[in-house]
């Protein structure tokens, strides 16, 4: 049976069973999959850092049937959602992980924005300031790093890391330099000037990390399809797949 947040108002309870619904019941980034599904081996190790309500978990665990998927996600809103989806929709390799991924464990401030009508923006939760002026309900949330969960968890692969976590992209991977030099996945993040301001970051940040390891980089937009347009750094506010110059060969490139 799936759980509400407490202290959710009428409005926002009515937004979440919708919320609950589509997650369950949707299935969006369909596109994205089938350009990394050949990055990613039947038993290989996903990391979903920021997993929300599932959809990418969802196609994560279909394409490592034999392998494991790790969704990290530590909103209490978005946890509510996502637990009842990997329960109901059988997601058996799928471990969820309530807490975020930085560059160094702790605790630290999320802050989910309110919309007009004072439902809960909780794609937007992010660590750092609210540029917008919007309203937010904060909660506390555990940190930890991908370098200490991946050792104390012993990885013996990891195939692929998804990050969209609204700006905090850069203090992430700054916790995960030591996985990503050792196991080289092929990595999708979300890149925006605007949101690695709310941490005081920028696009270099994210670029910085992968200059020195031989990975090429590949702009996307959902709404062409998740299309690979290969740049030499950054270029607009959009996905970036970032692969190892060994595995570039396999993406296919329109």
């Amino acid at each position: 049976m799936a759980s509400l947040p407490p202290a959710l108002s009428l409005r926002q309870r009515l937004t979440w069973a919708a919320h609950l619904f589509k997650a369950i019941f949707y299935q969006y980034h369909r596109e994205f999959a089938e350009r990394i599904a050949p990055l990613v081996p039947a038993d290989g190790i996903i990391v979903d850092v920021g997993a929300h309500s599932g959809q990418f978990a969802k196609l994560f665990s279909r394409l490592v049937p034999r392998g494991r998927v790790y969704a990290f996600e530590p909103g209490a809103y978005a946890l509510s959602i996502l637990r009842p989806v990997a329960g109901l929709r059988g997601l058996r390799n799928v471990e969820i992980v309530p807490a975020g991924l930085s560059d160094k464990p702790g605790a630290e401030t999320l802050n989910v924005p309110l919309k007009r009508h004072g439902t809960l923006g909780f794609g937007l939760a992010h660590i750092g300031a609210e540029l917008s002026g919007r309203d937010v309900v904060s909660q506390e949330i555990a940190l930890t790093t991908l370098d200490l969960f991946a050792d104390e968890a012993r990885f013996p692969r990891l195939d692929f890391l998804k990050a969209d976590i609204e700006g905090w992209e850069p203090h992430f991977l700054r916790g995960a330099r030591a996985t990503i030099a050792r196991f080289r996945p092929s990595v999708m993040i979300e890149v925006s000037p605007r949101q690695l301001a709310q941490s005081g970051s920028g696009p270099e940040d994210v670029f910085s990390i992968f200059a020195p390891l031989g990975y090429r980089i590949f702009k996307t937009y959902e709404h062409e399809g998740y299309r690979l347009h290969p740049v030499d750094g950054f270029d607009t506010a959009a996905d970036y797949l970032f692969v190892p110059g060994e595995k570039a060969a396999l993406v296919s490139v329109d």
